[in-house]
């Protein structure tokens, strides 16, 4: 009895199939005109500073030029199209893909997508406080908008509004994947939002070492009181500003009332209209980020402490009297 192990069969026809497939020429690469380019922008900015306010504003001016925006919140707090719809919810596509996936029903646009006179948004939402990643939920509702037919929707533009105070994977995804072309940071004339702006360049200019495409476009100053901080900063970052929105009481109510100003025949439509110009030509550019030091100086020395000197502790200020020796518990084994 012939007990040796015979050698498995080799899968001719799956090899056979491979070789057929491979011999097929690809089809010939479209010369045909560009339809239809979109432009896909990432907006970052310090969480509070103005971004929702400034982009429900913009995609409501571009909507009113003709432009067919879409608006796409990308903060866990789901707050961006608030402003956009009088202060309503908008349903987010995590909630509603995890409500529907449990029901055994699979998500539409109709389901997340809603429309205002012209302009098109959703929220992705995100996990509830201490029940998950946010940075996850990012990733999550970008794949359902794949699965949604993301890139064949056609629009002129689509606005991305992130949180720019973190600093993990997820919200970095634009600028780490080239999803976008450009990104534009929102600031104020103060350090903690001039920092996060700051963070945002670094990163773009990081992922443009490794290969990346992505550029700033530029800035837009919001709550502008003049005092120059973040006119100065997108001067050293070599990066334009876009607009200047000033801190003016009558925006803060109207924008506190949830009422929309970017309206072409509203005291401040030539603001948001020029805005919108500006965003769409503004070029993505390599941004040139600050140190520590450079952020600091422009600032005076009274409001970030500049002039205040580090002085080392000592071991006596921690248990209250002079360094001792103690002896050693380490081990010495003599030489043989």
């Amino acid at each position: 009895m012939n007990t040796q192990t015979q050698p498995a069969e080799q899968p001719i026809k799956f090899v056979e199939l491979l070789r057929q497939e491979a011999a097929v020429d690809p089809a010939p690469v479209s010369t045909s005109e560009v339809t239809k380019t979109t432009q896909i922008i990432a907006i970052y900015g310090k969480g509070g500073i103005g971004k929702s306010f400034t982009l429900a504003n913009l995609s409501y001016m571009m909507a009113q030029q003709g432009k067919k925006v879409l608006l796409i919140g990308c903060d866990p707090k789901s707050d961006t199209t608030s402003l956009l719809f009088g202060g309503k919810a908008c349903p987010t596509i995590i909630e509603t893909s995890s409500r529907l996936k449990l029901a055994g029903q699979a998500v539409s646009i109709s389901d997340v997508c809603f429309k205002r006179d012209g302009v098109f948004a959703m929220e992705l939402g995100g996990p509830e406080v201490g029940r998950g990643c946010g940075g996850r939920g990012i990733i999550h509702g970008f794949e359902t908008l794949e699965k949604l037919g993301f890139h064949d929707w056609g629009f002129d533009y689509v606005l991305l509004d992130f949180l720019g105070d973190v600093v993990c994977g997820g919200f970095g995804l634009p600028i780490a994947r080239d999803m976008c072309q450009k990104v534009i940071v929102v600031a104020s004339n103060d350090l903690q939002s001039l920092y996060v702006a700051n963070n945002v360049c670094s990163a773009v200019e990081y992922f443009r070492k490794l290969g990346g495409n992505v550029g700033v476009a530029g800035m837009v100053i919001n709550k502008d009181d003049g005092t120059g901080e973040a006119q100065a900063f997108a001067s050293n970052a070599g990066i334009p500003v876009l607009a200047a929105i000033p801190a003016n009481e009558d925006i803060r109510r109207k924008s506190a009332s949830y009422e929309i100003i970017g309206k072409p025949d509203s005291e401040w439509g030539s603001l948001f209209a020029e805005l919108a110009q500006n965003v769409a030509e503004a070029p993505p550019k390599r941004p040139k980020p600050q140190t520590q030091d450079q952020l600091l100086g422009l600032f005076s020395a009274d409001t970030v402490g500049r002039n205040v000197v580090l002085e080392p502790a000592t071991l006596f200020d921690m248990v209250g009297k002079d360094d001792t020796v103690k002896p050693s518990l380490e081990v010495i084994y003599d030489q043989t």
